[in-house]
């Protein structure tokens, strides 16, 4: 079979800064999710099950704990001679697109002579903190054949969060109007970060921008200049995603989408046999073990987690432990977290290694609270619910 000369360009170099601690330490895509994957899995694997095996991974904030995920892109079918996966770095010299990304146009900007070199007829660019589905060489052979410079996967979103994102106002396929995190958001169908682009065209159009900013201000997002101008000259056109589609980028709605994934059907299945989430392993662990007083409810429990308290509605990774005694309900627990006896914990996300006290209150049924930074809490200490701990500006 022919290779695909469609390039996926995954821009994975954001600093997560809504995503608060889980970010300190760690790139946004390189966040455990569901126990068993990270965020960087869902475009990977995406790219993997489409039949698209040019993948490169742009790269910036904290990169080190993202490289040691991608384990040279084995996990997806992408350690190969041709093609496969490439890693693109920020680099210094005397270029004028050398130096640090600042937004999402920038990045793409900057890497654009490499695509060239590349030379694909598609080039699907994406984001890596939303959860779903997408077959990228469908999205590519359609975009071909439209004869537009621009491709937007829209999706409908709760309209009190479409100020988030590009909202999209379309009819029969084409894109009529494009506003970036509009203040009076009109409509809620929104672009997902999910684009379909004609390079040398696209391309050809950054370079304008550039000529006409100062380079060290950068060309900042893809909403905030290429996208409104391919709209206005009537080169964009939008491909509806019907399926689920959670952009993980807050804490609410990271907590949100493992909540989902409670749901009896859950609306998106991670071991899907025709479109499995892949990822790679951390070594061969013991199988989960529950005690004899555990009681376990619509949860997902991690391999060599240990369970003898109550869990409910809720997600626990791998080596994750919750004592006798103890109570865990709807909340998210990240590898190592160790709940001790009599503690309760409500509606909470708890980072790596984090470990609370016996007797000890964590979060309650109001807001969303996240514990990360490895942090101990004490023996009958309290975390109000939506609190963080430890505040971000402390370490």
């Amino acid at each position: 079979m022919a290779r695909s000369r469609t390039l996926v360009l995954v821009l994975a170099g954001g600093a997560g800064g809504r995503l608060g601690l889980l970010t300190r330490d760690r790139a946004k895509p390189a966040v455990p999710f569901a126990g068993s994957h990270r965020l960087i899995d869902f475009p990977l694997s995406n790219a993997r099950n489409s039949g698209v095996d040019d993948v490169w991974v742009a790269q910036q904030h904290d990169p080190a704990s993202l490289t040691h995920h991608l384990s040279n892109g084995r996990p997806w079918d992408l350690d190969r001679t041709g093609g496969g996966l490439r890693i693109i770095q920020p680099a210094l010299g005397e270029d004028v697109r050398s130096g640090f990304h600042q937004g999402t146009a920038d990045a793409l900007w900057r890497t654009g002579p490499l695509i060239r070199q590349a030379d694909p007829e598609v080039l699907v660019v994406v984001s890596s903190d939303a959860v779903y589905a997408l077959d990228y060489e469908e999205l590519a052979a359609d975009h071909a054949a439209s004869g537009a410079a621009v491709t937007i996967v829209t999706t409908r979103v709760d309209p009190d969060d479409a100020g988030r994102y590009g909202v999209v106002q379309a009819e029969d396929g084409r894109v009529l109007d494009y506003a970036y995190k509009p203040e009076d958001p009109q409509g809620d169908l929104v672009a997902n970060e999910v684009f379909a682009f004609s390079p040398t065209r696209v391309l050809d159009e950054m370079d304008r921008i550039a000529e006409e900013r100062d380079p060290d201000d950068g060309l900042d997002d893809l909403g905030d200049d290429l996208l409104p101008r391919l709209v206005a000259d009537g080169l964009a056109r939008e491909r509806r995603l019907e399926s689920y589609w959670r952009d993980v980028g807050t804490v609410e709605s990271y907590w949100q989408a493992h909540q989902d994934l409670l749901a009896d059907p859950p609306p998106i299945d991670l071991d899907d046999p025709a479109w499995p989430i892949a990822s790679r392993g951390d070594g061969a662990r013991l199988p989960a073990r529950l005690g004899p007083s555990a009681h376990v409810v619509r949860s997902m429990v991690g391999a060599g987690a240990v369970v003898d308290g109550r869990v409910t509605g809720s997600v626990l990774g791998p080596r994750s432990r919750v004592d006798d005694g103890a109570e865990v309900v709807d909340s998210v627990l990240l590898p190592g977290v160790h709940v001790r006896s009599g503690a309760r914990v409500v509606r909470s996300v708890l980072d790596d290694g984090v470990v609370v006290g016996r007797d000890a209150r964590v979060g309650g049924p109001e807001a969303v609270t996240l514990v990360g930074g490895a942090a101990e809490l004490a023996a009958g200490s309290t975390v109000a619910a939506g609190e963080q701990h430890p505040p971000e500006d402390e370490d």
